[in-house]
Parts: structure tokens; sequence; C-alpha cells
């Protein structure tokens, strides 16, 4: 049987067999055609040479461990990323989530659990995304430049909002401070181009998990305090006196006024 050609690819890689054959059959009852690696080595190797669309990544591997290996990853590839780990404590999870990783899953965990995470993911839309090192599959339209900075901020446009120093592309899905592109992951330009489509709102920590992670992750609010921590990191942001990204407490977030600069 020829393979469907337009079928999303997940990249399983994990040490355990048992494990491993789990996640195959997990993924591919949800439509994946799956690959596996062993070892974080071979993990890397396919992410390069396959340009998978999903990775699920063991924390404990036996040559570099998962942190290790979705650091060397994420230049890679924009696939999302979902770390496996049977430690329990909250620095694990958090560390995995401040290198790019989407989510993580404790074992032991149920195919359900790992289908329903899976799929609330790609529910989300993939729109072409800037890879450092070439268009992800899919991506045969050439990406856009992104604009000179203008001496008097232009009214908005389709696919462009534009916050004080910050413009942001959001069908290239570049975003770009005092003309300089920023390394954002995908999951941390989402949050911003949506802080910035309503800038005067307050975004509820609820809602933006809904928006961004998809429905049924409300008890997860960590993950938007971890990943507006490391937006804030790449904004250059200084906590005591935001520039950007305000937090209004008890609450969410809001966009600061654009300053003058």
């Amino acid at each position: 049987m020829t393979p469907d050609p337009d079928a999303r690819v997940a990249l399983i890689i994990e040490d355990d067999a048992d494990v491993r054959q789990l996640l195959v059959m997990t993924l591919g009852m949800n439509g994946f055609i799956t690959i596996e690696a062993e070892n974080g080595r071979q993990g890397v190797a396919l992410v390069r040479d396959r340009k998978p669309d999903l990775v699920t990544l063991d924390l404990n591997l036996p040559d570099i461990d998962g942190v290790e290996v979705c650091r060397q990853i994420r230049p890679l590839t924009d696939a999302y990323v979902i770390m496996i780990t049977a430690r329990q404590d909250e620095i694990d999870r958090l560390i995995g989530l401040e290198i790019g990783a989407d989510d993580f899953v404790v074992k032991p965990f149920s195919p359900r659990e790992v289908g329903a995470r899976v799929n609330a993911m790609f529910r989300r839309p993939r729109s072409t995304v800037r890879n450092v090192s070439q268009p992800l599959l899919g991506t045969g339209t050439p990406e856009p430049q992104p604009p000179a900075a203008p001496a008097v901020e232009p009214e908005p446009v389709a696919g462009m909002l534009t916050h004080g120093a910050l413009s942001i592309d959001t069908e290239g899905r570049i975003a770009m401070l005092d003309g300089v592109e920023l390394p954002l992951t995908r999951i941390e330009f989402d949050l911003l181009a949506t802080l910035v489509s309503g800038p005067r709102r307050v975004w509820q920590r609820e809602t933006l998990l809904s928006r961004i992670w998809g429905d049924g992750w409300v008890n997860d609010q960590h993950l938007v305090e971890v990943h507006i921590r490391n937006l804030r990191k790449k904004l250059g942001e200084d906590t005591k006196a935001p520039r950007f990204i305000r937090t209004v407490r008890g609450v969410g977030y809001r966009m600061m006024p654009p300053s003058a600069d």
C-alpha cells in the first residue's frame, strides 16, 4: 500500500521498546506515519532527514538526555514536541517547556491521554513557519521578507500587526523587534501575536490556554506562565519595568502602551 504523501509524520525517540511500540500504536491510530529512534543521536539525525510534524521525546535516553536532544532539534524543526518522563518533580517539567517543548506526559500514560493531547495541538492552525535551516514540508511558497522599519507607524494591514517597536507578520510568522527578528518558538510567537492583536485587552490565562493550546487545558495555567517568562526574556524585558507585557495580577496579561522610542 502506497503511503499517503499528505499524512503527518511522528518521530518517537524512546529507548524502551514496550513504550515505543505503545506510542507507535497510539499515533498510528491517530493517522500518523511513525518513525522510531532508540537514542538521542538517532533522533536528532531523523529530525534533520525526515522533518517530522510531531516528536515524542523521552527525557531519560541512554546517550544524551531528552533536554539536550530538544535543544539540538529546535533549530532544525518547528514540529510539536512532547516530552515523556517518569519523573514527577516540577523542575523537569519546566526545563522541558523552557527549551521549546510544547507539552509533557508523565509515565505511565494512557493511549487516550496521548491521543487527546496530540489532537488538541493539531487543532491549532499550522501556518507556514520560518525555519532557520530550510522550509518545513509543504511550504513551497516563498517566505515574505520583513518590511523596512518606517519613519511613521503604518495602519495595520492584513497579516501584519505592529505595536511600537514590534512588527509581526502573522502569515509569514516572523516577529521583529527594533528591526531584528526574534528567535521565537511556535508557542511564543502565537502568544505574542495574540497579545498584540488585542493590545488594550486583558487576556486571561484560561483564554490564552484555550486559544493557543486548545480546549481542556484550564488546569495547566503554568504552561502560560512559563512561556510568557521565556517570551519576556527574548524581548529583553525588565520585569520591574516591562516595556511590552504587563502582568495583571490574578487575571492574566496585557500589552503596555507602545513607547515612543
